[in-house]
């Protein structure tokens, strides 16, 4: 998904003070999040990906060579909860600017110039099993838990006796514009200084940040940070929150918190299904958790189908048998369980009465290669024939068979998982079609072939 027209948004970066624009730009297929320098010569552009991540304090950083882009947080957070994928983000200085302190301005800029579907189907990064990130020095953790849907809950803790224990959820990516979009950023009285000195928050101020009054100080340290970030002096008498606009909601600090994470997790590349618990989460815990998972996803970039067994398929063996002329001993999909536009699943159960095992092998039984092409063929042959109006009168059939590799044995007891998805295009009724085979997580045979529906003699 991406953007259906462009849109732009002005002002000043949080810790340079610069007055930036970003123009956000639709873009195609695979083209995910980038970054473009349009201030610097050669214009070069940068991933927004977790492993460009050089820097966490205060903000998210990502770099390509010397070439930096920070507090992309919460702009990735809303193109994020609105399911975009694809997006060219133009900005004129170093950072991202800070607008208000929250994502709110970016959802409604998104709201306004609306979203788009595109060709490729959603590439989810769906959890299967517990994933923990944790750092015992700091007691910030990231579980991730497997969920058929997405979900963040957020618990803070903070040694203060203005924010201590908070929690903020968000049960659908469809509430974060009403219930987190808006949350800014804060920062403790306490900091300022040491920050200041640390040449950030040139542009911080009262209308951009909570600000959280928690350690006793007197009016003149107070009016000395005062001077130093270039705002009016306040005068706080007692411990609470001192920015300009009152608190959106009780646990807004716990709320941006969770569009933190979000933003982060945006740099893992790919949507993610799956229920994250995050515990005093932090841009440095987030963009470790986001580098883990995309180390997993180049160690194989597929991921084998979720397949619940207890789940009705999408067509069974009548169907099939329906729509394919196989017959025994050569059909080979019992079923299938999921499909969309370009792409489908399908399941073959291996059994150790397959009539080929006996002379392949008599003492080790091992499933043909040649036969686990098949079975994808037969598998592309149903996501072919269902794009056709009455696919009964129609058969599909093999034109050429490329980039085969066989990985791991396939063993009676083992249980097939095809995923075939389409190449290109259908034109002309020929079909080019890139098929996987899974046993379990593991990626046991692949091809890419083309195939040709012809319409059966009457």
């Amino acid at each position: 998904m991406t953007l259906k027209a462009p849109f732009s948004v002005h002002g000043k970066g949080l810790h340079t003070g610069m007055v930036i624009d970003a123009e956000f730009l639709p873009a195609p297929d695979n083209h995910g999040y980038k970054l473009q320098r349009t201030d610097l010569e050669g214009e070069p552009t940068i991933d927004a990906v977790a492993e460009n991540v050089v820097n966490t304090q205060r903000g998210t950083v990502i770099s390509r060579g010397n070439v930096t882009v920070s507090t992309i947080e919460h702009a990735m957070a809303a193109l994020y909860a609105n399911g975009i994928d694809n997006v060219l983000i133009r900005i004129s200085g170093p950072e991202m600017p800070i607008l208000d302190g929250s994502a709110d301005e970016f959802c409604r800029k998104i709201g306004e110039v609306g979203v788009v579907e595109q060709k490729e189907e959603k590439d989810y990064y769906i959890v299967k099993q517990k994933i923990e990130v944790r750092n015992d020095e700091t007691g910030a953790s990231i579980v991730v838990l497997p969920d058929a849907n997405f979900s963040v809950d957020v618990m803070v803790d903070y040694s203060s006796p203005v924010l201590n224990n908070q929690y903020a959820t968000l049960e659908s990516l469809d509430d974060f514009g009403k219930e987190i979009a808006s949350s800014r950023t804060f920062v403790f009285v306490r900091e300022i200084e040491p920050l200041v000195k640390a040449n950030l928050i040139k542009g911080g101020d009262l209308e951009n940040a909570i600000v959280i009054y928690d350690s006793e100080m007197n009016q003149a340290d107070l009016d000395n940070l005062a001077d130093l970030m270039g705002v009016p002096h306040k005068k706080v008498s007692e411990f609470g929150y001192i920015q300009e606009k009152p608190l959106s909601t009780a646990n807004e600090p716990a709320r941006h918190k969770l569009m933190d994470v979000l933003g982060d997790l945006a740099l893992i590349g790919r949507p993610l299904k799956g229920k994250i618990i995050a515990t005093r989460p932090g841009h440095s815990i987030n963009t470790t958790f986001a580098k883990k998972i995309r180390r997993e996803i180049k160690r194989q970039d597929v991921q084998a189908p979720l397949y619940d067994c207890n789940a009705a398929p999408l067509m069974d063996n009548n169907r099939i048998r329906q729509l394919l002329p196989h017959r025994y001993p050569m059909q080979l999909v019992d079923k299938v369980i999921e499909k969309g536009e370009n792409y489908i699943v399908g399941v073959k159960n291996v059994t150790a009465n397959e009539p080929f095992f006996p002379g392949h092998f008599p003492q080790e039984p091992v499933f043909p290669g040649v036969l686990q092409i098949e079975a994808m063929a037969q598998t592309g042959g149903l996501l072919v024939l269902s794009s056709v109006e009455d696919p009964e009168l129609y058969s599909t059939y093999f034109m050429k068979i490329d980039n085969v590799k066989f990985r791991h044995k396939v063993v009676p007891g083992d249980t097939l998982i095809f995923h075939v998805s389409f190449m290109t295009e259908l034109r002309r009724g020929m079909a080019v079609m890139k098929g996987l085979a899974f046993v379990g997580e593991k990626i046991v045979s692949e091809c890419e072939f083309m195939a040709q529906i012809i319409k059966n003699k009457q």
